[in-house]
């Protein structure tokens, strides 16, 4: 006797239809599982019978062989228990009469019997969401299936009560989220750029940042609060849209990052890594290949305290993401593509003692010195960061006497109108920031006046800018007009664009 059940896999951030096939014959008792599974999907047996003893049914006699079809798709994870499980007592007609046609089922088993929640239910949802069906999910995983609104989502907790509602015992109504609701939650970080004393300039400067999604390199001797305000970009980000919260929220999900932690991610990601981190962990990849630092990073922030600490190797395999927007991972028998449009904030100190231009104490290092440390971050890598600033330790006497500065919330309502701005700007393209802007696009959004073109043609020869910093500040000029809602680009927006080009006004310093 053969036994159809339908499951899904997930390959990258795809999603596809399984079917489990059980057939049981008269042979010595034994199981074999074939279709490209992995040791997660192999070691099921063990657990389903388990599960099916101790959920009150006999595990039956006989050889099953379980198929996973396609068989030229690569089945990872343990969300094949709860199928497998149903597919063995219906061939053994322990459940009689099931109606499973259609319907999706999707679930880890423990020995209890009992349902855990599994990675990736929502890209299997969105993929398999595209006409009116049924999808069995564990109870912890409702949510998030619920995000998909043609899907009816079945929640059960245990092997017992998927079989009942199979079997027409029980009823179970479909899982429904309010999305509106979800979104109308004011995220709580804790943090306030009104913490902040002084430094208006760097201030200034991230706000440009947050509304047009720009590069920033902060430079600035220990103490000068670097770190400080950069952990402080998520409080003036805008929010998330709809389409990039399911974005960035499909990312979590195959990761397992978001079991327990809510549906829906609504709030930028901001992750900050250790400068130990190996460039599979920044990129994305390993042997069963999983989306890393800058892909975990998309639609927010990127932060890599200590820059130069991190090894030389994983800083250059951040250019190829930071000009594409993409990470492409190629193995034998597959090419994965896992988006990455992050917002790299990097902070690091002028020198190795991190006292170069400290008006307190003074710097220990050689030239020789600088000029090591500063080699560790190529001129192509530096030249793709839109903004890079130079941050000074503040005076003690500074400190006492600075006057509390202007909140998060009052920036973020400057960033949200920069940012509707250029929605409208790139309606219809996949773009949705100025930092993303293509060459076509520089040239159409960004037309000067004839003071304004002077003053960029002033620092291209001054400076020695590249094209590619010649196209940066025009970005930048852009978002700071936008700011000012000016729908020209002024010799003011120029001027301030350049002044945030650091390294290129003092290269003394990336040079040693």
């Amino acid at each position: 006797m053969l036994v159809k059940i339908l499951s899904a896999a997930v390959l990258g951030l795809e999603a596809y239809q399984i079917e489990v096939e059980v057939d049981a014959a008269k042979r010595p008792p034994g199981q074999s599982i074939v279709g490209l599974p992995d040791t997660a999907v192999k070691e099921s047996r063990d657990r389903v019978r388990a599960a099916i003893e101790n959920s009150g049914f006999a595990f039956p006699r006989g050889y099953f062989t379980i198929n996973l079809a396609p068989a030229n798709i690569k089945k990872e994870g343990p969300l094949y228990d709860l199928p497998i499980a149903i597919g063995i007592l219906s061939v053994s007609e322990q459940i009689k009469e099931m109606n499973s046609d259609n319907v999706i089922i999707l679930g880890e088993l423990s020995l209890d019997g009992s349902v855990r929640s599994i990675n990736g239910v929502l890209p299997i949802c969105l993929a398999l969401g595209k006409k009116k069906r049924k999808v069995i999910v564990p109870k912890e995983n409702a949510d998030e299936a619920a995000l998909v609104e043609k899907i009816d989502v079945i929640p059960v907790s245990s092997l017992k009560e998927a079989t009942d509602y199979l079997a027409g015992k029980i009823e179970i109504k479909p899982h429904k989220v309010d999305l509106e609701a979800i979104f109308a939650q004011e995220p709580e970080y804790g943090i306030d750029f009104a913490d902040v004393k002084g430094q208006g300039h760097v201030k200034r400067a991230l706000e440009v940042a947050a509304a047009g999604g720009h590069n920033v390199l902060l430079v600035g001797p220990p103490g000068s609060g670097k770190t400080m305000l950069a952990r402080r970009i998520p409080t003036i980000m805008p929010p998330l849209l709809h389409e990039e919260a399911l974005e960035v929220t499909k990312l979590f999900s195959v990761t397992g990052l978001l079991n327990g932690k809510g549906s829906l991610v609504t709030t930028r990601p901001f992750r900050s890594p250790h400068h130990t981190t190996s460039d599979i962990g920044i990129i994305g990849g390993g042997r069963i290949p999983r989306p890393g630092e800058v892909s975990l990073s998309h639609l927010g922030v990127l932060f890599l305290d200590e820059f130069p600490e991190f090894d030389r190797k994983v800083l250059e395999v951040l250019r190829q993401p930071l000009e594409d927007g993409n990470v492409t991972i190629s193995r034998a028998h597959s090419s994965l593509t896992y988006p990455a449009q992050f917002m790299l904030m990097a902070a690091m100190n002028p020198c190795p003692c991190g006292r170069l231009y400290d008006l307190k104490q003074s710097c220990t290092c050689s030239p020789l010195q600088i000029q090591r440390y500063w080699r560790k971050l190529s001129e192509p890598l530096l030249d793709r960061i839109d903004i890079q600033l130079e941050v000074p330790r503040l005076k003690s006497d500074e400190l006492s006497k600075m006057p509390v500065g202007e909140s998060s919330k009052e920036i973020k309502k400057r960033v949200i109108k920069a940012r509707n701005i250029q929605m409208e700007r790139f309606k219809g393209t996949p773009i949705y920031s100025n930092a993303r802007m293509t060459p076509r696009q520089i040239k159409k959004s960004c037309v000067l006046d004839k003071e304004a073109e002077d003053i960029l043609k002033s620092a291209i020869v001054h400076l020695k800018l590249s094209a590619r910093a010649y196209d940066k500040i025009l970005k930048v000029a852009r978002t700071i007009a936008d700011l000012e809602l000016s729908e020209k680009i002024r010799a003011r927006h120029i001027a301030e664009a350049t002044q945030y080009r650091s390294l290129d006004r003092n290269p003394s310093i990336s040079s040693g």
